[in-house]
């Protein structure tokens, strides 16, 4: 796969419940690249993806996801990048697929939690190969999803799957420098902070969400700045 310009998304493409700002960032100069920008381009397609995939449109939720990982795990060659964004598509998609059959409306069966998950978990051991991440990122994440339909605790199992993912994408999860290293940190709470948003559904939260999840992969993007 030939690397791609970070192409302009219009208001119409990225549409209800939400407009976007457009960025045109060309992906070969990032070197010289707005750092600022290109956050906010990642936070942008990030929620695309989320819209993407309640929309049941799986290309085009891989390639905002696509979009997201190729700068996200910078060490990934695009062909690697697209296979990542790809098993993460493929999860939400094996997500949907346990669903189906425990969900009426707004009416979730209790049994839900004893489904058959694994091809869900699958799919994210996958995504964890392939950017070379804690394996264990894998039931974690697949854990916070099923908990977050049934009405368990889906925060915990989410901050810590996000560890794994940071973790993969800087080289190391960044501590804080003193006190309350016990918890989760400031990242995996904007990346929680973020999917909240984006289950309010309205166009003021949309937007909220990009702003939150921009401020996360600046903090990723100056990372990987300064380890270069």
């Amino acid at each position: 796969m030939e690397t791609q310009p970070l192409e302009s998304t219009s208001d119409a493409q990225f549409g209800t419940p939400t407009d976007a700002e457009g960025y045109d960032i060309d992906a070969d100069s990032f070197g010289e690249t707005d750092e600022t920008s290109l956050a906010a381009f990642m936070a942008e397609q990030t929620c695309l993806g989320f819209i993407y995939h309640d929309r049941r449109e799986y290309e085009a939720a891989v390639e905002a996801f696509y979009r997201v990982d190729r700068h996200q795990f910078a060490h990934l060659t695009d062909e690697e990048a697209y296979e990542a964004a790809k098993a993460l598509t493929d999860a939400f998609w094996a997500k949907d697929d346990v669903e189906q059959g425990y969900i009426d409306g707004s009416e979730v069966d209790p049994a839900l939690d004893d489904a058959d998950w694994s091809p869900v978990e699958e799919a994210l051991i996958r995504r964890a190969g392939i950017v070379g991440m804690d394996e264990e990122y894998a039931p974690k994440t697949t854990e916070a999803w099923r908990n977050h339909k049934t009405g368990g605790d889906y925060w915990t199992p989410t901050m810590a799957a996000q560890r794994y993912e940071i973790a993969a994408a800087i080289g190391s999860y960044r501590q804080k420098p003193k006190y309350g290293r016990s918890g989760y940190g400031h990242l995996t709470t904007r990346y929680l902070t973020g999917l909240e948003l984006h289950d309010m559904h309205t166009e003021r939260h949309w937007k909220e969400a990009a702003e939150v999840m921009k401020t996360y992969y600046g903090e990723i993007l100056s990372a990987q700045e300064a380890d270069r």
